[in-house]
């Protein structure tokens, strides 16, 4: 017996769900490589650990970048032991399973045929495609087959879903290569340019978790330090950023997340604009995390806002939900070559 199982691929995590089981893997998406044997050396948490912190020849590298795969076969390796993985936590390992994917919204055919042929390559008997705004939906139970307006926003690592969904399909969307990787990114870019410091991607990550906000949520300023290189002196160096500071470093992202929120609405009709008055809107994915966004965008768009039970689940719990009735929810996948 094969083990069903739906991978929510993303650029920062990769979580793994078992028909019958629920989930079992969630693992950075990273992977450690030898590059003068082309071996490589670890996948997940293991590579993660070594980001930044590698000798010439050993590289960690990111198999996906904004949401979609942009090295084929690294994708490939990570699949077959995240697939293999599961393998060994009770499925026979000769067993090739059906597998639910979720992808970026808005990918060419290029980018999802990507997807289909490393699941297949990975060992994967049947492969189907899911929106992951459609995936999100379902893993926060919205009514989606409903005739009703749901709107769905899934802040990623790599990319930023927008979708009001009605019988099972989207009716407006916008898909914006902006998360929170660029979160990340624009911390940098602040300790670069305001701080005069050179900071790496895990410091910016630590920075961001600890004190980022959209909105002030403290009557005093939250401090913590921040280390990296003075790009004066060239030696290592620690100061103090506040919480404001942090604040204006990723008010140009948030912002353009607000803009797709408020283009989307726009162009919803008139009926399903009544219903999402009632319903509210849904926030998703790791970034809806970051304090005070759900608040922000309350005030900007007059739209009451919900945060999804464990945001940073939603899109596989939607794939594990579709697994689970497969039959009624087939319309909602995407048709591939691999599905029978």
């Amino acid at each position: 017996m094969s083990h069903d199982i739906g991978i929510d691929l993303g650029t920062a995590n990769t979580l793994v769900y078992v028909r019958g089981k629920g989930i079992i893997i969630n693992e950075p998406s990273v992977v450690a490589i030898n590059t003068r044997t082309k071996q490589v050396l670890a996948i997940g948490g293991d590579a993660r650990q070594m980001v930044g912190r590698t000798p010439a020849h050993i590289v960690a590298i990111r198999p996906l970048v904004d949401g979609v795969v942009s090295d084929f076969e690294v994708t490939e390796q990570m699949l077959k032991y995240f697939i293999g993985k599961v393998g060994q936590q009770g499925a026979s390992p000769i067993s090739r399973p059906r597998v639910v994917v979720g992808i970026p919204y808005g990918v060419t055919e290029v980018e999802r045929r990507a997807v289909e042929e490393a699941a297949v390559n990975a060992g994967a008997r049947e492969v189907f495609l899911i929106e992951e705004p459609v995936a999100a939906a379902i893993g926060a139970r919205m009514p989606i087959q409903d005739p009703g307006g749901n709107f769905i926003v899934d802040i990623g690592g790599g990319t930023t879903e927008v979708a009001v969904l009605s019988l099972g399909g989207i009716v407006a969307s916008r898909s914006l290569r902006i998360a929170g990787d660029e979160f990340n990114e624009n911390i940098k870019l602040f300790a670069r340019d305001k701080l005069n410091l050179l900071i790496g991607d895990r410091m910016a990550e630590d920075i961001k978790l600890q004190i980022g906000s959209a909105l002030s949520y403290s009557s005093k300023p939250d401090e913590t330090p921040i280390r990296g290189r003075d790009l004066v002196t060239g030696l290592p160096k620690e100061v103090l950023i506040n919480d404001e500071q942090v604040r204006q470093a990723l008010a140009k992202s948030v912002v353009q997340i607000i803009a797709a929120i408020k283009e989307t609405l726009e162009e919803t009709p008139p009926e399903l604009i009544a219903d999402l008055m009632t319903r509210g809107i849904v926030l998703a994915g790791g970034g809806a995390m970051l304090r005070g966004l759900a608040q922000l965008i309350e005030q900007e768009t007059r739209t009451t806002i919900h945060i999804a039970e464990d945001p940073l689940t939603a899109v596989v719990r939607g794939t594990g939900i579709v697994l689970e009735d497969l039959d009624a929810l087939r319309p909602v996948l995407i048709k591939t070559e691999f599905a029978k």
